[in-house]
């Protein structure tokens, strides 16, 4: 069976998204000091754009949100980070669970 291929609209909706949620990256970084409910709240749409459009979220942004509360993480402020046998662990103190990354 052949894949099937996406319209250029969808590729654009895709693209853009996929901008649209590096933006929401970029401005809930910038408001979470003044403002960390506003910087969650970028955090719940960013991850609404990745399922309505079916885009993955960056491998780097992923780490700055937990995946239990889903709140914006910032080391020393609301995330305590250490390494642990080859892995990197993020503790996050909202919701007071773990998330484990290899190096």
């Amino acid at each position: 069976m052949k894949k099937r291929e996406f319209s250029k609209k969808q590729k654009q909706a895709k693209e853009s998204a996929k901008k649209r949620i590096i933006f929401f990256f970029k401005e809930a970084k910038n408001v979470f000091a003044s403002n960390p409910s506003l910087a969650n709240r970028y955090i719940t749409l960013a991850r609404k754009y990745s399922m309505k459009y079916k885009v993955k979220i960056p491998r780097v942004l992923k780490r700055r949100f937990c995946r239990h509360c889903y709140k914006y993480l910032v080391p020393g402020k609301n995330c305590r980070v250490r390494t642990h046998k080859g892995k990197v662990v993020y503790f996050c103190m909202n919701c007071k669970k773990y998330m484990r990354f290899v190096y």
